[in-house]
């Protein structure tokens, strides 16, 4: 089976392990991963950010590390893919009131083609009408008021859980990201066995 192509949606200050383990783990098994941010072009740097838990009520963020965007947002063709991906962390915050952000949501939604959402990445579905509506996802606790309000269904798992609901996949945030990749590649289509 030939690999995969997945559009993988950032912004500044986006959670550094959903974008770097997601982005490695797909490859390493044949996918290619185009990473694109609102006005950034290929080869263009954004500044990441790590959540940590840390026995305080909320998240701490520390810095990442910078990253390299792979391909240039304006040259994306949405038919060319096979998935799209929300990484979480502060970036779809800003991203998702991008006009050009929406649209590309919601042509995976009208396509039905696989949406693949982990922590604060639901921030960005939400804000196109419909997508969430009828499912159950999981996402940070604190988004759970946005994807009620948008009709959908919030699941609290551990943390280190993911859930599917058809060709969606979810997940807490980036603790759970083994179980996340898994129930991505089963979503693709993609089997990897071990040799005896």
């Amino acid at each position: 089976m030939p690999g995969k192509k997945i559009l993988m949606l950032v912004g500044e200050f986006t959670e550094e392990y959903e974008i770097f383990v997601y982005q490695q783990a797909m490859e390493a098994v044949g996918h290619t991963v185009h990473c694109v941010c609102p006005d950034k072009k290929a080869g263009d740097i954004i500044a990441t950010s790590l959540h940590d838990f840390e026995g305080h009520q909320t998240y701490t963020e520390k810095p990442g590390h910078n990253f390299q965007i792979n391909k240039s947002f304006d040259e994306v063709n949405l038919d060319q893919y096979h998935a799209v991906y929300c990484a979480g962390g502060r970036g779809p915050e800003y991203i998702r009131t991008d006009k050009r952000v929406q649209a590309m949501v919601r042509h995976f939604h009208e396509t039905k083609k696989p949406i693949f959402t982990i922590c604060h990445g639901v921030q960005i579905l939400v804000a196109v009408d419909g997508v969430v509506r009828g499912k159950k996802v999981a996402a940070l606790a604190a988004c759970e008021p946005e994807v009620t309000l948008a009709g959908g269904t919030y699941i609290d798992l551990t943390p280190t859980q993911a859930y599917v609901d058809g060709t969606m996949v979810s997940a807490k945030g980036w603790t759970a990201l083994a179980a996340f990749i898994r129930e991505c590649l089963k979503v693709l289509g993609t089997e990897i066995k071990h040799a005896d």
